[in-house]
């Protein structure tokens, strides 16, 4: 480039960071928020200078991402000056050479504790096995623990990648979008911002599943005009009733995420046509007396169902009880003259804003408070101070952390009261133990069960909205490693795990003299190497679980265990993962020779996808817990061996490798050509009659010469369910097969086995 050419890249690159802050500028100055523009000006300009001649990915100047994450920050949120001023110097201390001592000497202590709970950590708080992610994820905790706005400007920062990930290599992609489902769009729902949670959750879709994702897109495009027409029909009488009441209102039309609708496929096993609530109508409206704005959410229910006959059991009432995230609203589902069920969400215009922003549009109406953070949100405290109590007491390893966070997230809730009378929120489906540790660690640690409106019932007891518990303890009682299993708060798990993990201490202990006797004794020098080798060997994933098995005599050490330490084990298959390509054409003997596991080299590039053939694919570990097959999303992951372990995209373990393990992801890429098959399995239920079984095992090997490999029908009362165990090539196969299984007249149900 010459200098002609640079000094008209470097005018057009003023203006776009000038026209970005000073719409920046505007929209904060439209809003009810105090007007420090000087302080602004002066974080944007420090800022700049601190970024000056670093572009991102994209090839635009860095500092317009720190503009964006503050165009969001006011726009989305609502958040206003300290918030801004933060976002603008977010990416400072970690990428330039200023401190968080410069920030705070130039612009005070609070900007500056915030900038630094958003930059990222250096040093292990899990130990060197664990991930950085999850370090950064505890540290953002810590911090947002003590200034909430932490969590909100983070939400804004990953939304801003998330809208420009286009520019990042596969494996990143995955990464970034993995650890997004997993974190951030929980987290932005348990905070209430609903616009952003779903935005989050589609760009995730989209870089995971982009031929999915297009898929819903398109189909939702193509539909567009027939589901107006419904909204239309649908609305003019409930319009018209309004305008009777004399009622200010909206109708909006909402119509399901590609996301939701795509994880309403895969969990209920159903096709796009097959789902009917991808319409929601939405009442929005200004009430006459903000006091009696929830009697006016009643009335029009009232009104619209003497229009419409309303489902009974579809009634939800977010009014008298919000949720945890501040969300209020009364959601019916009617019958429209079309015969399809609609719901309808009825809001006041305030439960609309806090819908769509959180607790941040609570403070847009608190009269004569300007100041964007006030702390008398009493949910959101109760939030923090749970997730306090969790970080008080760390797990020792980055997933579990995560695992317990997660509870915390997605929990929705049910309300009950103790024997004073009460009330206490806790998340749906605990238990009496859950609620025993949700009042104090002794109670919960000491439960031996509870009496649940009088009646007595056991620990594992699930309670229902509007239970009344008493706890009942005896000092004799002590934690059982079986109570982990039914409990589903995060705190309780937290304080069983930590209350079992002093116990196991002297357990461990012992399994790990028993160990170091075994291998003194045969002559071999006791190290962690050694340990590990044999922990592995035993199917433990960490040493400690081997030593408490040991201490427990779970596992007794002997012959075996030498022959695996001298290397004689070394042909045998071990069990946690699927062994796959059965046979290859059709002939066993024509089967591939045996190939060694891949081993990643030192200087691998992992941003270049893998490409899986035939040739190759025995040289990659399958996983068990999704059993991948040719034509799924899949991802690679390079384990503690640099083994790759080959997952689907949207597997569990997938979605937390991606998110503590970030670094280790790489992208797959199919490369087969139907020579090899793969196990597969079908479940299948409906109406029994004569002829049924043949004409489903007709369809599968003559139309599509499949082969079956295993059977099994069970038939009760004219109903039959049953399984079938198939050698396909790829996933185009499984579609067709179930596409085709579904001309069969009475097969009801038909869904994959993972």
């Amino acid at each position: 480039m010459d200098v002609e050419e640079l000094k008209v890249q470097e005018e057009a690159d003023e203006q776009l960071i000038n026209d970005a802050f000073q719409k920046l500028l505007d929209d904060y100055l439209s809003s009810r928020h105090r007007k420090k523009v000087d302080l602004i000006t002066k974080a944007f300009n420090f800022a700049r200078q601190a970024h000056k001649g670093v572009r991102r990915l994209s090839g635009e100047p860095y500092i317009m991402h720190p503009i964006a994450v503050a165009q969001i920050a006011c726009s989305e949120i609502g958040l206003g000056s300290t918030s801004i001023c933060s976002a603008l110097l977010h990416d400072v201390v970690e990428d330039t050479d200023y401190t968080v001592e410069d920030i705070e000497n130039i612009f005070g202590s609070k900007i500056a504790q915030i900038v630094d709970g958003l930059t990222k950590i250096s040093g292990g708080i899990f130990g060197e096995q664990a991930s950085a992610q999850a370090e950064n994820f505890k540290k953002l905790l810590l911090t947002m623990s003590d200034d909430i706005r932490v969590i909100l400007i983070k939400i804004c920062d990953r939304l801003h990648n998330m809208r420009t990930l286009d520019s990042q290599p596969a494996s990143k992609q995955y990464k970034i979008a993995g650890e997004t489902l997993y974190i951030y769009a929980p987290l932005a729902n348990r905070l209430g911002l609903n616009k952003i949670k779903s935005e989050l959750e589609n760009l995730s879709f989209k870089f995971e599943h982009p031929d999915e994702f297009a898929k819903i897109e398109s189909k939702l495009e193509s539909t567009h005009a027939s589901r107006h027409e419904l909204f239309d029909q649908f609305t003019a009488p409930i319009k018209e009733s309004l305008q009777k009441m004399g009622i200010q209102y909206e109708i909006k039309e909402r119509v399901k995420s590609p996301y939701s609708i795509w994880n309403k496929m895969q969990n209920k096993h159903v096709t796009f046509e097959e789902i009917y609530d991808i319409l929601a109508v939405r009442i929005i409206f200004t009430p006459k007396v903000r006091e009696e704005e929830v009697n006016e959410c009643f009335n029009i229910y009232v009104a619209i169902s003497k229009i419409y006959k309303s489902h009974p059991d579809r009634l939800r009432d977010w009014l008298s009880h919000p949720k945890a995230n501040g969300y209020q609203a009364l959601h019916v589902t009617l019958m429209s003259k079309q015969g399809r069920w609609i719901e309808v969400q009825i809001r006041s215009d305030r439960m609309d804003e806090v819908a769509e922003q959180g607790f941040a549009a609570h403070w847009k109406y608190k009269d004569g408070v300007e100041e964007e953070y006030t702390e008398d949100e009493n949910e959101l405290n109760d939030w923090l101070h749970t997730i306090k109590e969790i970080l008080d007491d760390p797990q020792p390893d980055a997933m579990d952390f995560l695992d317990t966070i997660k509870l915390n997230l997605f929990a929705s809730e049910i309300f009950v009261f103790t024997p004073k009378g009460e009330i206490r929120t806790l998340p749906a489906d605990c238990t009496a133990l859950d609620f025993a540790f949700s009042i104090h660690t002794f109670l919960g640690s000491h439960c031996i069960g509870a009496k649940v409106n009088h009646k007595l019932v056991p620990l594992s007891h699930k309670l229902q909205s509007g239970d009344q518990v008493e706890i009942l303890t005896s000092k004799s009682q002590h934690v059982s490693p079986s109570w982990i299993n039914f409990v589903s708060t995060a705190k309780a798990k937290g304080k069983i795990q930590a209350i079992l993990r002093r116990d196991n201490r002297e357990v461990q202990r012992r399994g790990e003299e028993t160990l170091n006797a075994f291998l003194e004794k045969n002559n071999l020098e006791p190290s962690l190497a050694l340990a590990d080798r044999l922990a592995e060997f035993h199917d433990y994933a960490k040493r400690s679980e081997f030593y408490q098995a040991i201490g427990e005599k779970i596992v007794i050490l002997g012959e075996k265990d030498l022959d695996e330490l001298n290397g004689k084990n070394k042909n045998a298959e071990k069990s946690g993962w699927r062994k796959y390509v059965p046979f290859i054409g059709k002939k066993k003997e024509e089967e591939a020779p045996k190939q060694e596991l891949f081993i990643v080299p030192e200087k691998f590039n992992r941003k270049k996808p893998i490409y899986i053939n035939e040739e190759n694919i025995k040289q990659y570990k399958f996983a068990s817990c999704c059993h991948p097959i040719p034509g799924d999303d899949a991802l690679g992951y390079i384990n503690n061996k640099n083994q790759i372990e080959i997952h689907k995209r949207d597997c569990p373990v997938a979605a937390k490798l991606k998110t503590s393990f970030g670094n280790r992801i790489i992208d797959i890429k199919w490369d087969m050509h139907k020579k090899l098959y793969f196990d597969a399995s079908i479940r299948l239920g409906g109406i029994d009659r004569v002829g049924m079984l043949n004409e489903i095992t007709q369809i599968i090997s003559s139309q599509m010469n499949v082969n079956i490999h295993k059977i099994s029908i069970t038939c009760e009362d004219g109903v039959f369910e049953g399984n079938i165990q198939l050698h396909v090539h790829d996933r185009e196969d499984m579609k067709t097969i179930i596409n085709n299984l579904k001309s069969v007249a009475d097969l009801k149900e038909i869904s994959e086995i993972l």
